[in-house]
């Protein structure tokens, strides 16, 4: 760990030191990395954490893409801002902090790690991340992709280290700040961790949110980025579609649909390019899923698809006449659990969606785009997507509030996370 840090420190002396322009130009070359291995760096991703090679391919396809987005932007982002005051010049510069420390997990193992490290080191600061245990292959390969990219030693490092040596490292003097994705109990951890060495940390958080479809909605548009939107990589992700939050005039029609939608996906061997969900990463998280359905079960939900669970596989499922307590909404259920919950009103389904310990995002799905845009204030959430699913893109600023957590990823804001906004004021005497 000591000698991780200590070349990560020596490193950013002499990156920082490098001009903006100089470090983009190594993102077109990481990009290619990524492109041309892909199928291989895909099929470790599906070995280590089960998600379909399909879904593992495009994940490699999306961080090449987050490449090319800070190759096109960064340098508009990072340029020097003058700002118009009494004194002769005026201006803004965003500097490195130093070394930055990334605690990813294992849900989406690549794009996770890029969507923090790629922004963070153009912006002339180094990382070291500690990965998830589960997929450490991944964590490995990374550091090396970084390398034949042909970023400096010590730009990037896989730190393989226990969660509980975590503390010592937020400690030590040479890192200067944290970005966690993880569960809220990991982020109220390392918050905790970084308030006691009064360092800043960027928390992307877990999420339950909502999936609004009003009365006037086009029911067979809604059901097919619903599947996609709780679905996806078996529901293993903070952003995924977990409260459906459905009018009571069309919810007969939508289930009906939902369900033979849900039923008609391929399960199978994850490797096979024809499967669409496979099992959940580990059993002990289908374990902790099950009993959240069967929680709720007892409470009075209806189980009408689903609920069953061999080893890590966990059956897509759908439960009906959900209440606000039970544990399918009151919880983050990371797995392909539908909880469908009735409202008459926009204004109750509001009330629904706030209903919630988290504030990730939101979908909701109308034709009168003017009436529910009208109503965006109203919902306490990082992000609200009208006639579309949830999902991150490098142009758009991500990130939640409340237990969601705090700080931004990607787009400008993302980059500027971890730089010294520096004010200078200079007058001619």
């Amino acid at each position: 760990m000591d000698t991780i840090l200590s070349l990560a420190n020596d490193a950013q002396n002499i990156w920082k030191q490098t001009t903006l322009h100089q470090r983009i130009l190594l993102l077109p070359k990481l990009s290619e990395v990524l492109l041309e291995n892909k199928i291989d760096y895909a099929t470790i991703i599906t070995q280590e954490m089960r998600k379909p090679i399909t879904q593992s391919i495009a994940e490699i396809e999306k961080c090449a893409l987050l490449c090319s987005y800070y190759y096109e932007n960064a340098e508009d982002f990072l340029a020097t801002e003058s700002i118009k005051t009494e004194a002769s010049e005026s201006f803004i510069t965003y500097e490195p902090l130093g070394v930055i420390l990334g605690i990813m997990p294992w849900n989406f193992p690549f794009w996770q790690v890029f969507r923090f490290a790629v922004p963070t080191i153009v912006a002339g600061n180094t990382v070291v991340v500690k990965h998830a245990s589960n997929v450490s292959k991944c964590a490995e390969l990374i550091e090396s992709i970084f390398e034949k990219a042909g970023f400096p030693r010590g730009c990037y490092q896989n730190l393989p280290i226990s969660s509980n040596k975590v503390a010592n490292v937020i400690a030590n003097p040479i890192i200067k700040a944290i970005s966690l994705t993880g569960s809220e109990q990991a982020g109220m951890a390392v918050a905790t961790e970084a308030g006691k060495q009064l360092k800043k940390c960027v928390l992307e958080l877990g999420g339950n949110n909502a999936f609004i479809v009003l009365e006037d909605a086009n029911v067979e548009k809604a059901v097919a980025i619903a599947v996609n939107a709780r679905m996806q990589n078996a529901g293993q992700s903070c952003i995924a579609a977990k409260r459906f939050l459905l009018h009571e005039k069309i919810v007969e029609d939508f289930i009906t649909q939902f369900k033979i939608a849900i039923q008609n996906l391929k399960t199978g061997n994850p490797l096979e390019i024809t499967t669409q969900i496979g099992s959940l990463a580990r059993i002990d998280l289908a374990e902790e899923l099950e009993v959240q359905v069967q929680k709720s079960i007892a409470m009075g939900a209806k189980l009408i698809l689903g609920g069953n669970r061999k080893e890590a596989f966990y059956e897509p499922t759908i439960l009906t006449e959900v209440s606000t307590e039970m544990p399918v909404f009151k919880e983050e259920t990371f797995g392909p659990v539908a909880a469908i919950i009735t409202f008459k009103t926009v204004e109750e389904a509001i009330a629904l969606s706030n209903k919630s310990e988290f504030g990730l995002g939101v979908s909701i799905f109308t034709q009168n785009i003017a009436a529910i845009k009208a109503q965006i204030p109203a919902f306490n959430e990082g992000a609200v997507f009208i006639n579309e699913m949830v999902k991150s893109d490098p142009r758009l600023p991500f990130g939640g509030i409340k237990k969601s957590g705090y700080g931004r990823e990607l787009a400008e804001d993302g980059i500027k996370e971890f730089v010294n906004v520096k004010t200078v004021v200079i007058n001619t005497l």
